[in-house]
């Protein structure tokens, strides 16, 4: 097949990258444009696009693709299929009807559970036990079309954002390089969503990562690991705003709510709602990622709220 391929961050290349192992060929690439990045504030490419140039690929990163225009540079490169991951940019109805088997994407969750922007946060903050990839043939809607194929895997009891996030892309780039053949040969059955059993993951707000001391420790431990290792969560402590890498709910306790109940080798444990939260890994304006016990060697946090 000459395949057209659609993504941006890291969770894309694998998926790339399986195509360009497949035999099958890559006749160009899309991705959004280069966003400026460090102190500088340059561009810089994302990853996908770096993949790309290693390659020798075209690449194109129009802004959008309702310009007819754009529709016609995508037309001239005469696919017979567009694979779309984490790409970014919803795709009108006239950029689907090009390719010859039309336009699949690989969404991070079992569809309909978790359409939208942050399916492997939301799965995490949920307490789902299981998740996985959906291969999905597209339509105009918003990860609303049929599904070809999936796998599953479950959510381990420690899992970060950042893990599963890593997972996740690995199983979509085996799953859609088990199924390119099936797909040129047209044998999948797709297969339609459930509409009464959506449930959507919006886009992740760095507000959401403030720790809300009065809720759930066991919520709040997912909170932290489904934030780890964007927007991380963190709360304030002694007038500085503490980020939290890794925590665990814990019995404990009872106390005012954000209060430090106990320290020790094994942690900070603050009082919650309901339980307590024990910080495993935490971090300081300016400083580094800290092992519970190596914050306790430089400071006291006795009598200390968390807000």
């Amino acid at each position: 097949m000459r395949v057209v391929f659609a993504g941006t961050p890291d969770f894309s290349v694998p998926v790339l990258q399986a195509i360009l192992d497949s035999g099958h060929s890559v006749v160009g690439v899309y991705s959004q444009p280069d966003r400026p990045a460090g102190r500088g504030r340059k561009l810089k490419p994302g990853p996908v696009k770096q993949l790309a140039l290693q390659y020798g690929l075209p690449v194109f990163q129009p802004a959008g693709l309702r310009d007819a225009a754009e529709q016609q540079v995508l037309a001239r490169l005469e696919p017979d299929l567009m694979v779309v991951v984490a790409y970014g940019l919803l795709l009108p109805q006239a950029v689907l009807d090009i390719p010859r088997r039309g336009c699949v994407n690989l969404h991070a969750s079992i569809l309909p559970r978790w359409r939208g922007a942050a399916p492997i946060q939301r799965a995490i903050l949920a307490g789902d036990r299981e998740t996985g990839v959906s291969l999905m043939q597209m339509e105009a809607g918003l990860d609303s079309g049929p599904v070809l194929a999936e796998v599953r895997t479950p959510i381990a009891a420690d899992e970060t954002g950042g893990s599963l996030h890593d997972r996740l892309s690995q199983l979509a780039a085996d799953l859609l390089a088990r199924h390119l053949d099936d797909l040129d040969a047209g044998r999948l059955q797709p297969l339609p969503q459930d509409e009464s059993r959506v449930t959507y993951a919006h886009k992740l707000d760095k507000r959401e990562a403030a720790i809300d001391w009065a809720g759930d420790a066991v919520k709040l431990e997912r909170r932290v690991r489904a934030f780890n290792p964007w927007p991380v969560a963190q709360t304030h402590y002694r007038g500085q705003v503490l980020r939290i890498w890794r925590a665990r709910a814990v019995e404990g306790p009872a106390g005012r709510v954000g209060a430090v109940v106990a320290s020790g080798p094994q942690g900070i444990d603050v009082a919650c709602g309901q339980g307590c939260l024990r910080l495993l890994e935490v971090q300081l304006p300016g400083g580094k990622r800290l092992e519970a016990s190596d914050f306790l060697n430089a400071r006291s946090v006795d009598g200390a709220v968390l807000q």
